[in-house]
């Protein structure tokens, strides 16, 4: 409360600020005085009461309409779709659960949850995303609610023109993943682009700036807050927040986040023409030119044909007069001219060439993704793409078959292979197979792996700049490590420290050599004949232990370890300054975690093995305890966004304690079949236990 108190407070004093400048109220003196100040008194608190109903009002409209998103998103790096958390801000802008957001928040999300601002959490769907825009659009449930019969709170957009540079505004959002936060400023600019002119927020390959000029304004926010809405004192939406520049943000203007909001809603996607042509403002030196400069005509596009070129001036498309273009605010202005064309539409430019006026006459075709979205392949160690036509473009391709490479997976199969495949490198055949599409790329894998235990080698051919490069790669799927039984060798279950002259004239056994007992196993063949730490073994079977400097320190083991498994071994020493004899059957070494076996499961993203009994006595486990260690887990997988660890210990799976490594890949390879949305894992980690949620993507 004392927070939004402030906010209330600096809001009161730009009112006041704006009253000073329109002049005084009817009636007061010119000069101070008793009446002057009673005057001024009642203005500042009509102007404070003023302010802080203007804000509670539009906080009201819109504040129970704020989410929090939390989502997984995945994305190509180092060969693997890897996934990550993140968090974003959102707005409910239809009573039947619709939510508007950026694309750079949920546009690749996998798993979205949405945490409306009563707490509570529901399970959102992706509707459509849009990344020239930053904008997606995400689906929830009311039914799902606690309440199904409550009305879902909703925002209303307001009208993005009548904005105004001093304007005040409210941003809400959810900054770093906190809960729903209110902050004030200013409208401090209502054309903002990226600074300078350059290329500014790419997304998926596509410039935001093309179509987008921000409503820059000085409300505070901070990462979290992209998707969240920009608020005027009427409690509409105006603006969808997105980014920072200096200390200004910058939010996509209603107008148009409601328009794509709509055809998303509508169709899942934004339908916009496309016809070849990259223009840029009139030069310096043009100072009686009008219009806007065309700085490329891409090859093969409708531009091209209908005969424009790099130096002609557009002044009027379809109709519409273009505005002199002498910045680049005013860029977008243009492109938004092309983009809401109906595709397949015939339009006229107007324009003027070398001083001669110019007709042109095209039909828009349909405006393409600039990059195609990337796909993993496993069994390559590869993530690729499929050409669009901008991008066959950009790699100087007449056509759009083959596939893209995006990234390598170090120590893949196309990593290891000579030469090793690398980003941007063109695979266009495989084992004697065209490669025309990551479709048919995906054809092929599955012939070639089918039914395979172990990879094959296949001939890839490939295009890198000007070349035509072959490699030969082990495709296939990744065989489990075969844990091969080790020679049965003699164990008696200790650990021991070498007797060094320090230590034998410490415990007065000054001369002497042999080991000194530091652990006796549990139920062990040592245990079982009566050894203690603190033990001092000074001979085996009548032999001097001839440990006496560190690098003896595997000395006694190695002689344990040529008897016989049953075999007997007579130990002579000291206990407590008193001689020691003991006899000890020895027993076969128990198995290393390097012998264990273990279970590699690609759809959970980890790796688990049995435990060892040092594991055991480590974790002070009994024998009988269920448990396995996990020993690998996937950066970026969904174990690892779960919490898991390497070195943790699963204890149990959804109640079911985890016992043997057969019984562990049974009960996942179940949960393919019923495919759970979640998982619940039991976790030992050091002296603490914990519950946590496996979410895969089935």
């Amino acid at each position: 409360m004392k927070l939004r108190r402030s906010i209330l407070n600096a809001a009161g004093a730009v009112v006041l600020a704006a009253l000073g400048a329109t002049g005084r109220a009817a009636g007061a003196p010119a000069s101070g005085g008793p009446s002057a100040g009673g005057v001024q008194a009642r203005i500042e608190a009509e102007a404070q009461a003023l302010a802080w109903a203007d804000i509670e009002r539009a906080v009201n409209a819109v504040y129970p309409a704020l989410v929090r998103i939390q989502v997984v998103v995945e994305e190509g790096e180092e060969g693997r779709m890897q996934k990550r958390r993140a968090t974003g801000s959102g707005t409910i802008i239809s009573k039947d659960g619709y939510i508007l957001t950026n694309h750079h928040v949920a546009g690749r999300a996998t798993r979205i949850t949405v945490r409306l601002a009563n707490r509570e959490e529901l399970d959102a769907e992706l509707v459509g995303s849009d990344a020239l825009s930053d904008l997606a659009v995400l689906k929830i449930d009311p039914a799902a609610r606690r309440d199904p019969s409550a009305p879902l709170p909703f925002a209303r957009f307001g009208d993005s023109d009548r904005l105004k540079i001093g304007d005040p505004v409210l941003a809400m959002g959810c900054p770093a993943g906190l809960s729903q936060s209110v902050t004030k400023g200013i409208v401090a600019n209502t054309t903002m682009i990226a600074p300078g002119g350059s290329a500014g927020l790419v997304l998926d390959g596509e410039t935001v700036g093309e179509l987008v000029r921000w409503i820059g304004h000085d409300a505070v926010i901070y990462p979290g807050n992209s998707g969240g809405p920009l608020v005027n004192l009427d409690g509409e939406i105006v603006g969808v927040n997105e980014i920072g520049i200096g200390s200004l943000g910058g939010a996509i203007p209603s107008n148009l986040a409601q328009s794509v909001a709509k055809e998303l809603i509508a169709k899942g996607r934004v339908w916009r023409s496309w016809i070849g042509l990259e223009v840029q403002p009139l030069l310096k030196k043009m100072t009686n030119a009008h219009g806007i400069l065309v700085a490329d005509v891409l090859p093969d596009s409708p531009a091209q044909d209908a005969g424009l070129k790099p130096g002609d001036l557009v002044t009027v498309y379809g109709g519409t007069r273009v505005a002199d273009t002498r910045a680049p605010e005013e860029v977008p202005l243009f492109n938004r001219l092309v983009l809401a064309t109906p595709v397949g539409v015939p339009v006229t430019l107007q324009g003027v060439r070398d001083g001669q006026s110019m007709s042109w006459r095209l039909v828009t075709v349909t405006r393409e993704p600039k990059r195609a979205r990337e796909v993993e392949f496993k069994s390559w160690g590869l993530t690729v793409r499929d050409f669009t036509r901008v991008s066959a473009l950009e790699n100087q391709r007449t056509n759009l078959t083959g596939v893209l490479v995006d990234t390598v997976r170090p120590g893949g199969p196309c990593a290891e292979c000579q030469p090793p495949l690398r980003r941007d490198d063109i695979v266009t055949k495989a084992g004697g197979w065209e490669i025309l599409n990551v479709k048919a790329m995906d054809e092929l894998t599955r012939q070639l792996t089918k039914g395979a235990t172990e990879p094959r080698a296949v001939l890839i051919t490939f295009e890198r700049d000007a070349q035509e490069l072959v490699t030969v790669a082990q495709i296939g799927p990744e065989p489990q490590d075969e844990k091969s039984a080790r020679p049965a060798k003699a164990w008696l279950g200790v650990q021991t420290q070498v007797l060094t002259s320090e230590v034998a004239r410490a415990l007065q056994l000054e001369g002497r050599k042999g080991v000194r007992v530091t652990e006796v196993l549990p139920d062990s063949p040592a245990a079982r004949a009566g050894v203690k730490v603190g033990d001092v073994f000074l001979k085996l079977d009548g032999q001097v232990i001839a440990a006496s400097t560190p690098s003896d320190q595997e000395l006694f083991e190695n002689l344990i370890r040529a008897y016989k498994v049953g075999g007997a071994a007579e130990l002579e020493g000291v206990r407590a300054g008193q001689p020691l004899k003991l006899t000890a059957t020895l027993g076969r070494q128990p198995k290393s975690s390097v012998e264990l076996p273990e279970y590699k499961d690609d759809r959970f993203e980890f790796t688990a093995r049995e435990m060892s009994l040092g594991d055991r006595v480590e974790e002070k486990m009994t024998p009988d305890a269920s448990g396995l260690r996990i020993s690998t887990v996937q950066n970026g997988g969904w174990a690892a966004l779960a919490g898991l660890s390497s070195g943790d210990i699963l204890l149990a799976m959804d109640g079911q304690p985890v016992t043997t490594i057969g019984a562990f890949r049974e009960t996942l390879l179940k949960f393919r079949e019923t495919k759970p949305r979640r998982v619940v894992c039991f976790v030992k980690r050091g002296i603490h236990t914990f519950f946590t949620e496996i979410e895969p993507k089935w």
